[in-house]
């Protein structure tokens, strides 16, 4: 009798994964601020979505705070990579503070949309995730032209002015099809609906995406290595799951993997938001080594070489 080979586990590891530029950016700023000024360094809001490294600027003499106004007056403050509204830097100025500017360049393009088309009279249709920092700080650029859309049911019952001078912007981390999804329903009910002048969602979000959609279909489980916080993170589990996976979590960390997700599983996805340090994903690879999942293939749908320069506060010093 011929004995039934054991299917080979393997790992199918997604590139691009993990830090963006903008990401990459914002972190150096903070750490420059802090090599260059010493502790307390305050950030407003977190860096960016992700417990590693905002619990290790932490460790280092970052002090978080929600607002401004908890910044003690005239001592430094660092904007996060999400971006904040005019209404916040008119606070940080009037309370003597020195700001540091870590905003993505990418969100500040949408900004800068923003306030074109609001200069030009439009009403703003902004796709995006209620509450979510990014979409509060585009939206304070202009906040008496811009209606939020986030669900369908926003989509379906959003009123403009005037539906010949109508655009749509985007949230930079959002899936690319549900935004898409959005923008048809929209076209449905203002068909003069214009589109943005260049492509708002991230370059990186979307090749997270195209990474993770080559392999879903060939998953039996896919981890995303990301905070809940995270809005990019959390669009690659549901593109996985949308893509052909049969399972997909988010986690932080390799110890947050429920074993009983790997029953029956044979080849295990893995990726990681544009927050994350590849440190985590190779946590999880040497976890998932232990297991029996040592076999590791990349898969490879781009290759990126984009790098920002640092915050100009920090380019003079």
């Amino acid at each position: 009798m011929t004995a039934v080979s054991e299917p080979v586990k393997r790992v199918l590891l997604a590139k691009p994964r993990g830090y963006c530029a903008g990401v990459d950016r914002a972190v150096v700023a903070v750490e420059k601020a802090l090599e260059l000024y010493g502790p307390p360094v305050y950030v407003r809001k977190e860096i960016v979505h992700n417990r590693h490294v905002v619990e290790s600027l932490r460790e280092r003499g970052v002090i978080f705070v929600e607002e401004t106004s908890e910044v003690p007056e005239g001592e430094l403050v660092v904007f996060s990579a999400h971006g904040v509204s005019p209404a916040v830097r008119a606070e940080a100025e009037e309370r003597n503070l020195r700001t540091i500017d870590a905003t993505c360049p990418l969100v500040t393009k949408v900004h800068k949309e923003v306030n074109r088309f609001a200069r030009e009279d439009y009403d703003i249709l902004l796709i995006g995730h209620e509450g979510h920092e990014e979409v509060e700080g585009t939206a304070g650029e202009a906040p008496t032209h811009v209606q939020l859309v986030d669900t369908a049911e926003d989509a379906a019952k959003v009123e403009v002015r005037d539906p010949s001078k109508v655009v749509w912007l985007s949230q930079t981390t959002l899936s690319v099809d549900e935004t898409m999804e959005r923008v048809d329903q929209l076209k449905g009910r203002f068909p003069n609906l214009a589109d943005p002048p260049s492509d708002d969602i991230c370059y990186a979000t979307s090749n997270r995406q195209t990474a993770v959609k080559a392999m879903a279909a060939e998953c039996d489980l896919v981890l995303v290595v990301g905070s809940k916080n995270s809005s990019n993170s959390q669009r690659l589990v549901e593109v996985a799951k949308q893509a052909g996976a049969r399972d997909a979590h988010l986690i932080d960390f390799a110890r947050e993997v429920d074993e009983k997700w790997l029953e029956g599983v044979t080849t295990v996805g893995v990726t990681s938001g544009a927050s994350v340090p590849d440190v985590l994903v190779m946590d999880l690879l040497a976890w998932l080594s232990e297991r029996g999942w040592g076999e590791v293939q990349e898969v490879t749908t781009a290759n990126e070489k984009i790098a920002f320069a640092l915050p100009r506060e920090l380019r003079s010093v």
